[in-house]
């Protein structure tokens, strides 16, 4: 017997603490914390063989929820320095995603709660590696993504890093592209975003920003406004007549960019002019 072998193996006798299973050669223990359900009545018991703790060969009825062959995604329960990702593969031992398939810089990283893509690797003594996808592996999920998906959001997990962007695959299987330049940061390696489709590819992929829509970049120069004008009790000598140069001396704005976002805050409500000065709404 070996870690890492699915097994259904005989129960040879039980014990205070749990079960001895047999192959008919070898013996191993399942623990009672190890069992999913009651096999009192059962003559045989199919079980996993795991490396414990305790650094013992060990049964438990919980299966993986990936192995040698068959991928799934993990979640990141744990990130130790100079050793990697721990995920959690449904043991009650994590697995890890050593160094070498994790990204260069420790930023790009992926934190707990992130999700990878990967299959399970476990050596002859006991020690579990999860292995990330490669592209060819991972093609498998995708699916064409619709011309209809141009302009909408989308979201999905980060699978993939390269020096020119990142890639992410929504749940639905469409696979996005994120150029370097269509982001503020690098996301994460295994972290979840949400952009927009700025292109539908012939090959049924998809180009992706996760830049701010520019009604949304308005806001945020809105916002800026707004912030100054409340250092100022709730006005400022400026409207939609002053003068560009001013605007821009100030604001570090055009004047057609104070404009819009101006209009931006009248149309919601939060501001007015008069006589060549903005006041606040209370």
């Amino acid at each position: 017997m070996r870690p890492g072998e699915q097994l259904t193996l005989q129960i040879e006798n039980e014990m205070e603490y749990g079960y001895f299973l047999t192959d008919g050669e070898d013996s191993v223990l399942l623990h009672r914390s190890e069992m999913t359900e009651d096999i009192d009545d059962q003559d045989e018991v199919e079980v996993y063989l795991y490396v414990d703790h305790e650094e013992r060969l060990a049964a438990t009825m919980k299966i993986p929820t990936i192995n040698a062959h068959t991928y799934g995604w993990v979640e990141v329960v744990d990130v130790v320095e100079d050793m990697g990702a721990f995920v959690d593969v449904g043991l009650s031992k994590d697995a890890l995603v050593a160094t070498e398939h994790l990204p260069p810089f420790e930023e790009a990283w992926p934190k707990k709660g992130d999700k990878l893509y990967c299959m399970l690797k476990v050596t002859s003594y006991g020690r579990m590696f999860a292995k990330p996808a490669t592209e060819d592996v991972i093609s498998d999920l995708f699916t064409e993504a619709p011309e209809t998906l141009m302009n909408k959001e989308i979201t999905g997990t980060i699978y993939r890093l390269i020096a020119t962007g990142s890639f992410m695959l929504t749940d639905t299987g469409v696979r996005g592209f994120i150029h370097r330049t269509e982001r503020k940061e690098e996301p994460r390696l295994g972290s979840t975003v949400t952009g927009r489709v700025i292109a539908v590819k012939e090959d049924g992929t998809v180009n992706v920003s996760l830049l701010p829509r520019k009604q949304e970049a308005l806001s945020v120069d809105a916002e800026e406004i707004l912030t100054y004008m409340r250092t100022r009790n709730g006005a400022m000598p400026y409207g939609d007549k002053s003068d560009p140069e001013d605007i821009r001396e100030r604001f570090q704005m055009s004047k057609a960019a104070f404009k819009r976002a101006l209009g931006h805050l009248m149309k919601n409500g939060l501001v007015y002019q008069k006589e060549g000065w903005t006041y606040e709404k209370k």
